[in-house]
């Protein structure tokens, strides 16, 4: 490999422009050179609208196309793990959107590959890598708030289209998949700041669209150390727009409005208020920074499979405890 990291996309999500092709115009280190989608005339007219120069016929040509070096995959939550190993399988770098599998087990399956192979795969929780996120858990860290007390984060907003694969059992839908698995991976970092440790479930509670399909979900997590967290998630909110964090403490509190995209923390103790102001530039051009650098330059990944893998155990937990069944991959033979 070069200095240029060649990209190639599977599918033509919508979220490619935001995660990928935005911040990939302006990055001189990688070129997004090639797509495949199930439908050949879709990936066309994506790739004429977006300036990707080559498109294959297939999932399989693109992840063993020898003339790109990594695969970003939007895929449906159900075809991640399949297409990450296939990816690896072909020697390439991954960029896997979230949630990284259907469940924890796909989630050890697709991590024992990645080690195996010595490649680059990065879940794309894209605000992990945002000074916010870094600051947040800084904050936490630095003891300024006491001994923790509570850890919450929300991510509600309405998607009203109930045709969306969203809230399609069979390619591993749900709130909790969707929005949900960002608020987990909040509540987890944040609440395991300091200490390493991750969350036991201790109760939760769905709103359901149609069988086994969460709408909306509840938990509640206890750590080791004995503070609580809270996950809130919808896609069918009573709030049009609701995405907040918050870690609260024997002597104050930290609380982010945006911590997905946005660049501003508060805080409060008996000293006062504080606002804090961080970058604005995007958490995509971050996240894409990251993943260039940890493929041409062995820089260290942040959300790599192993953090997958504790991510997605909570996910099961939380679904098993709504009385939920856990998500599975999609069959092969379906696809």
């Amino acid at each position: 490999m070069g200095d240029l990291l060649r990209i190639g996309v599977l599918g033509a999500a919508r979220i490619s422009k935001n995660a990928l092709l935005a911040p990939a115009s302006t990055n001189r280190d990688v070129a997004v050179t090639t797509i495949a989608a199930r439908d050949p005339q879709r990936a066309q007219q994506y790739a004429a609208k977006h300036g990707i120069p080559k498109v294959v016929g297939t999932y399989e040509e693109l992840v063993t196309d020898p003339e790109i070096d990594a695969v970003y995959n939007p895929l449906p939550n159900g075809l991640h793990g399949r297409w990450t190993l296939a990816a690896l399988a072909a020697g390439k770098h991954v960029l896997c959107e979230k949630p990284f599998t259907a469940n924890a087990d796909e989630a050890r399956t697709v991590a024992a590959a990645a080690d195996k192979s010595g490649l680059v795969v990065m879940e794309a929780f894209h605000n992990r890598y945002h000074p916010l996120a870094q600051r947040m858990q800084e904050i936490v860290e630095s003891g300024e708030l006491g001994k923790l007390r509570l850890v919450e984060a929300s991510f509600c907003f309405r998607l009203p289209m109930f045709s969306d694969i969203r809230y399609n059992f069979d390619l591993a839908g749900g709130a909790l998949m969707d929005a949900g698995c960002y608020a987990v991976h909040i509540v987890r970092r944040l609440g395991g700041a300091g200490t390493g440790g991750e969350p036991e479930v201790v109760s939760a509670e769905a709103k359901l669209r149609g069988a086994n399909i969460d709408r909306a979900m509840r938990a509640e997590l206890r750590f080791p150390a004995g503070h609580i967290g809270r996950v809130q998630c919808s896609m069918w909110s009573s709030a049009v727009f609701k995405i907040s964090a918050r870690a609260v403490g024997e002597y104050g509190e930290l609380s982010v409005f945006n911590p997905l995209t946005g660049h501003r923390l508060s805080v409060t103790t008996k000293a006062g208020k504080r606002v804090e102001h961080l970058s604005k530039r995007t958490t995509y051009a971050y996240q894409l920074d990251a993943f260039a650098g940890a493929v041409l330059h062995a820089e260290p990944v942040l959300t790599p499979p192993a953090d997958s893998i504790a991510n997605m155990t909570v996910i099961d937990s939380i679904y098993t405890a709504a009385g939920l069944p856990i998500r599975q991959p999609v069959p092969p033979r379906f696809t």
